[in-house]
Order: structure tokens, then sequence, then C-alpha cells
């Protein structure tokens, strides 16, 4: 196909150019002319056109891979935060510039075309973008690959702010059809939940009570400068009789359709509200739903292609992502016994060779675990078939360590103290060849504490592979402007060789080129400006310094703090008014999970500050705090060139990785952070010059916590900081409810799990260092470009390579 608009495209053997092919499917498809056609319009045709080219993409890929017999990586995942699709999908086929063109003679910007395309919510945070990154890296470098996930009708929940508070209502993304996605009508499969198993001449047989049907949908990811894609499979959940007609011919209208409702309801929002009994049942049918759905596929693939399940582990490398696909390991082993006829050793020889797991926390309250009741409610079979690991594993364990009980008891895949539970971690371990952290700290973290006896017992499993961002989104797509300025320093597909930014050291202090890079920054600055005052009717001045945190709203990841520091900022500036105060925009976004009360009330509380500080005249318009509605992938393109400050501050030795560290650094911001998670190697690799570290490191944080840590003596013994936690306490952001943040201030001063109150100081005193960085321009510049030269490992190009070089066994490019 050639891929330039001027030239003939080749659709199903009619060779037409670009401009043709989108006004054919804009009459044929969306049933439009150009006289009549919106920009949505414009957007679904363009996409129809792009979809077509890669589709030829993919028709190719599989049949390549078909014919070398390639093993294959299956990315099982609950969320995959892919964003909007139409600019990567244009970019991989060279038509960008042809869209623009085209746009324009149609009096229309490209851009507002590109705005109307929704952001598809098949993730929250950066566990989705992270997947969602590891599907661009496998295509571009011709990884044979398989993401795995649910195809969400709603997504989490699109974030409305009333009052200051957070409002979830519903992402219909999918109101106006997917033009990106495949309905794949002849691929499907049941899942079953529920019944009881009994064994017929001593062969396990599992009944079970009710059985549903997971449909398969397909998008094509596209990889750069290369003809492969990857393919992210979505399952959506329907009834295998979608309607009760007996109750619909009585006019019991609501049962007729109560079947297919119960049923859809399992692929209709991520991450469902578990906390009630319904909820945690939701979810878990929603990660047994989407794990057996793969699981099939995948055997029903390998059989096609070899007839025989003999050499399923050497053609098939699974990966977990995180704990929500772990229910991988009892259901291969019960399709391979129960459906395939394998004996329990050779089930199990499979199994550990097919799959492995990565971690992304070390809080063990966030790693999933089960009652066994609802287990045994919802997934008889799969409660036997892991007591059964279970025995085996620690029969193993006693073997080699007798008489260490206390060992038998911690690592079991039961626990047993109070409610039995399965811990869904121990599973993944037990059952992986390989076990990986996401960035060194946590690597070595997740060995010496989480995991200490799983690594005692299998020192060899456990390795590192440190997170990654693709380019090509989080430069290329997001900031043009950068991109050019760098293209015309390195030239060539440097976007997909990111190494090749370390040549731009050499220009960290030729001023000519550092003017550039602060011309473009204050152009996405303005751009973001524009957005803030369109969505929330702040004012904010592009010029001042933008210190920016966004990410989900959790205790841990301490937007407290950042809160803390605005208020101790605003208490300075009202005291001393004519003092020459370096002009700040504060920007936080995310989403509190639904049922999360404190992080909740946090967001409440930045809306509180901003009212407050935003309309105080004796700022005069020097500070300003903004919290942006609805975070999302597409919100997030326009926040991270325009940073100035990343803010990176969870509590040492509480964040795996982070990928949002990343991306700003690449658009040249400098992180304020903590010692933690892929901070320490950004801190590597750009210089501690170029980074603000401040706070408690992983082994004070450990060490204040057993000497016995009372943050009310912190409190007590920093003016700054009981001043700012009086303020909140007195009612001064909520005088009409005073007592609106008690519950905040009673937990800092109570317990304060995060360390807020030990690290405020120190946090406070990097921001001061931060306002003179700034001020000195010629320094700062400096700094941003070492930055953007210092982030070429944090490709996940690079990430997607030594997965399949250490875990997967596949060669990439």
């Amino acid at each position: 196909m050639n891929k330039m608009g001027s030239e003939p495209l080749d659709q199903g053997g009619i060779d037409v150019t670009f401009d043709v092919s989108v006004e054919r499917h804009l009459k044929n498809e969306v049933g439009a002319t150009q006289a009549t056609a919106t920009p949505t319009d414009w957007m679904r045709a363009t996409a129809l056109t792009a979809r077509e080219g890669l589709a030829a993409r993919w028709l190719q890929t599989q049949h390549d891979d078909n014919a070398v017999g390639a093993r294959r990586a299956y990315y099982l995942s609950a969320e995959f935060l892919i964003g909007r699709a139409m600019s990567n999908a244009l970019a991989a086929l060279n038509l960008d510039k042809d869209f623009a063109s085209e746009m324009k003679k149609m009096k229309l910007e490209a851009s507002d075309v590109l705005e109307t395309e929704p952001d598809a919510a098949l993730g929250n945070g950066g566990l989705g973008r992270l997947a969602a990154c590891f599907l661009d890296s496998l295509a571009t470098l011709g990884v044979p690959s398989f993401g795995y996930g649910i195809r969400y009708e709603f997504g989490m929940f699109t974030q409305r702010i009333q009052d200051g508070k957070q409002v979830e209502t519903p992402d219909n993304w999918l109101a106006n059809g997917n033009p990106w996605e495949f309905p794949r009508g002849d691929i499907h499969y049941i899942v079953p939940f529920g019944g009881w198993v009994e064994y017929v001449n001593g062969r396990p047989v599992w009944t079970p009570s009710e059985r549903i049907m997971a449909r398969a949908y397909d998008m094509v990811i596209p990889g750069h400068g290369t003809e492969r894609v990857s393919t992210l499979r979505l399952w959506k959940a329907t009834a295998l009789e979608e309607l009760d007609l007996s109750a619909h011919t009585r006019g019991d209208y609501a049962r007729a359709a109560e079947t297919r409702s119960k049923a859809e309801n399992i692929s209709w929002v991520l991450y469902p509200d578990d906390s009630t009994p319904q909820g945690r049942e939701l979810r878990l049918r929603q990660e047994f739903f989407f794990v057996t759905a793969s699981l099939q596929d995948i055997i029903a693939r390998h059989i096609r292609a070899y007839s025989s399940l003999d050499n399923l582990y050497e053609k098939a490398a699974i990966q977990l992502n995180d704990t929500h696909p772990a229910l991988a390991v009892p259901e291969l082993m019960r399709l391979l016994m129960d459906e395939h006829d394998l004996t329990w050793d050779d089930a199990w020889y499979q199994t550990s060779r097919i799959i492995s797991y990565t971690n992304h926390t070390l809080m063990p309250e966030a790693i999933e675990t089960w009652p066994v009741g609802i287990m045994q409610y919802l997934l008889p079979r799969h409660l036997d078939i892991i007591y059964e690991i279970n025995r085996r594993f620690l029969s193993m364990v006693a073997a080699r360590f007798p008489g260490d009980t206390a060992l038998l008891s911690r690592v079991s895949l039961i626990a047993e103290d109070g409610e039995k539970r399965v811990r869904m971690g121990n599973l993944s371990i037990v059952a992986s060849t390989k076990v990986n952290g996401v960035a060194k700290l946590h690597s070595d973290l997740m060995v010496q504490t989480i995991f200490a006896d799983f690594a005692k017992i299998y020192p060899d499993r456990f390795t590192n592979v440190t997170n990654g961002v693709t380019p090509r989104r989080w430069l290329g797509q997001c900031n043009p402007g950068l991109t050019k300025l760098i293209s015309k320093k390195l030239r060539g597909q440097w976007q997909i060789d990111l190494d090749q930014l370390s040549k731009l050291k050499k220009y960290a202090d030729d001023e000519a080129f550092c003017a550039e890079v602060a011309k473009v920054k204050l152009a996405n600055k303005e751009r973001l400006a524009a957005y803030i005052k369109r969505e929330t009717g702040i004012v904010v001045d592009p010029n001042a310094l933008f210190d920016i945190q966004v990410k989900r709203i959790h205790e841990y990841k301490r937007q407290l703090l950042n809160v803390l520091h605005v208020i101790q900022r605003y208490r300075e500036m009202i005291a001393n008014p004519d003092a020459d105060w370096q002009p700040r925009v504060h920007v936080f976004a995310g989403k509190a999970a639904s049922a999360y009360k404190m992080a909740k009330l946090i967001i409440r509380l930045i809306h509180d500050v901003a009212r407050t500080v935003n309309n105080d005249p004796r700022i005069k318009d020097r500070l300003k705090v903004v919290f942006l509605p609805d975070y999302r992938v597409s919100v997030a393109e326009k926040i991270f060139p325009a940073a100035d400050i990343s803010e990176q501050i969870s509590t040492a030795g509480t964040e795996a990785s982070g990928t949002g560290n990343m991306k700003f650094a690449l658009n040249g911001a400098l992180t304020v952070g903590t010692w933690d998670g892929a901070n320490i190697e950004i801190a590597e690799n750009v210089g501690l010059d170029n980074i603000f570290i401040f706070g408690l490191r992983t082994e004070e944080v450990e060490k204040l916590s057993q000497e016995g840590y009372n943050p009310r003596a912190w409190y007590e013994g920093n003016a700054d900081l009981k001043a700012v936690l009086d303020m909140i306490a007195s009612g001064y952001f909520t005088p009409e409810e005073p007592n609106r943040y008690q519950a905040i201030v009673e937990t800092l001063l109570g317990r304060d799990q995060y360390f807020l109150l030990a690290d405020f100081a120190a946090y406070v005193e990097t921001h001061r260092q931060v306002d003179a960085a700034y001020r000195d321009r010629a320094n700062w510049l400096t700094k941003v470009v070492h930055n953007i030269s210092g982030m070429g490992m944090f490709s996940s190009d690079r990430t997607i390579g030594e997965y399949c070089k250490n875990i997967w066994g596949i060669k990439a490019r």
C-alpha cells in the first residue's frame, strides 16, 4: 500500500487517493457530504480510511507470524488506557500531513477534528497506560503478540466537579460506535460460573450453574517505522440467550431482559465499586471472564496451528499485568486437564513455563486476595485446583525448610488468619517462570520485603524490568514543537531509537537551542492555559512556573502534601505581599475511586483552597490553584508538554515505578520527587543537579516507623506546619462548614501513615530552591535540556526488549 495521500492507496483492489478514500467513507459509511459534514463526520471518515490500511497490515502480520510458527507474547491486563487512536494511526501510516492538508481544504483545523474523537475508556491510571505503551512497542519491535482485556462499555467513570466535589457519571465512549474496532463474530467462548464439582470415575467434573458468552472485538495497534501491528483483543460479555421470549410474551418485560442485563453487566464498568459484596462478586466475575476467554483463544489458536498442545509452552508466553489476571493459573490448569486430558504434572509443566507475573506494588494491602467463600461459590473447580497447587507447593517448602511452620503460613496460597482468603500474589509467584518488578528500587524491595520468603525459595525467579513510555505518543504526538526541534538536531528515526537523545547533551549550554526549547515550552503553556480557562474559567499566566501533579488521587501519592505546601506559600505571600514572589500555577488532576472517601475529600480540599487563593486580591494573581476535571489521556497530552515542575512525591518505598515521571521529564519538566520508584533511575540518567530530590529515604521511613512515628510531635515542632494544619482545622477555607476537613487533620495528627508531616519541611525548602533555580533562566533551560537528553533509556521499546530477552524468550527487532 502506498501511504502518501497524493498517490494511490490500495483499498481492497481499488486504487484511490487519500482524499478520495476519505470522501468515499464519508458518503457510504458516515452518510454525509462535504457540504454537510461536521468535524465528527470527518473524524469518522478519516478513521475508516486509516482502519483499512491497518487491516491490511494486520492480515499480513498474522500471516507472517503463522508462517514461521512464531512464539507469541500474550499480555493479559485489566486495563489498556490507549486514549485516542487517530493521530497515532495517521502517523504510523504516514498520512498525518495528508490529513492536515485535506482538512485545510475543508476550512477546518486538523486539531479540531482530532478533538472530536472520544478517549477509549479502557483504563484509569498508570497500569493501563503502561499496557498501552507496551502494545505500541510490541508492534514497533515486531514482536508477535496479542493484548487481552475487557471491552468496557462505560469505562471507569466521567469525573464531574460540583461544588468542589467529585461526582461520577457514566463514560459512554461507545455511544456513537468505535470506528477502530473489528467485531469478530466468529470468535466467542463460553464462560462458566458457579455450580458444583463431582468426581466421575476419579475425574473431576464441573457442572456450572451459569454460562455466559465472551465475544471478541479487535483493535489494531500500529508499529512505527514498520508494517507490523499488534492486536488488542477485547471481550464483551453477552447472554447465551439474550431474550426470555416466553416472559416477554407474558408481558413480564423486565424479566425477559434480566439474563441479558446480568451477563452484559460484567463488561460495563472498569473496577466496579467493591465496597459491597455485590461489587466484589462482580469484580471477580470480570477477572475470570476475560482470563478464560483469553486462554481459550490462545489454546484454540495453538491447536489450529499444531493440532497438539505438547509444545504450547514453546509457542506461548503469557504475562500477567499485576494480579487481576492471576486466575489464569488455575484456569490454564483446568483447561489443560479437564478439557484437553493432560495429567496434572504435564499441565503444571506447561503452566509454569508459560506464565510470568509483573508486580506493581509494595503495599501488601494492595495485592489482591479473595475470600474462599466467594471463590467456592463462583469458581468451585478453580478453588480445588488452587488447594492442590498449595498442597504440593507447601510439601516442597516443608521438605526444603523442615520445621519452619511460620514460613509455611506466610507463603501459603491460603491466608488463614481470620477469614480464609486466596492470596493472588502468592499464586502468581508459585506458577510463574519469572516475577519482575518495574524499577530497580521496587524490584530490590520486592525481594527484601513483601516477597522475601519467596525469594529464598526461588532465588532465580525474581528480576527487574524498569517501565518505559512510548516516545511516539508522549513526545511525537503530544509535543510536535519539541519533536520538530529535536529532529533538526538528530534527524533520522530517533523516535524508534530513543538513546539518540543523549546527543542533545552537547546543546545544553547552547543559548540558541535553549531559546528554541523555551519558545516551544511557552507555546505549550499557552495551549494549556487556554484549556484551563475553557474547562474551569480560571485565568492563568503562561509565564508563571507551572507546577503540576497529575495521577490517581490516593493518600500514598501525597497530593495532600502538595496542598499543604500551597497553603504555606499562600501564608507567606499574604504575610509579605510586596515581596518579589515567583508566580506559580499549581495544577492538579486525577480521579478518586468512587468508594475512597479520603481521596474524594482531598479533591474537595484542593477546590476550597483554590477558591480562597485564586480570589484573594493580596496575591495579585501570583499564585493560582487549578484542578482539571476528568483526567484522561487526551488531557494528559496537553499537560505533560506544558509542565515546568513534575510532582513525584510518593512516600519513599511505596511507588513501584511511575511512568508520569518519565513523560514529564521527556517533555522537559524538572522533577520534584522523593527517592522512590523510577525517580531514582531518572536522577541517575539526567544528573542529580537536574532534579530536586527531597525527604526521607526508604530506610529512614522504615526506621522512623519502627521507632514509633509520632506525627503530633512534628506538628508541635514546626511552627509553619502547625499554622497550616490549624488553618485547615479552623475552617479558614470553609467558613460555611468549619469542620469539613476534620477527618484529614485528625488522620495526619493521629497516624500520618504516609509521613507527610515528617517530609513537610524538606518539601517546602526544596520548592524554595525551585524558585531560585527558575529565576536563573539560562541555568534552568540547561537543566531542561539535560532532562530531555537523559531520557533515552525510558522508552518502552527498551522495556519490551528486556521482556523479550529475559522473560519471554522471543526475539525482537
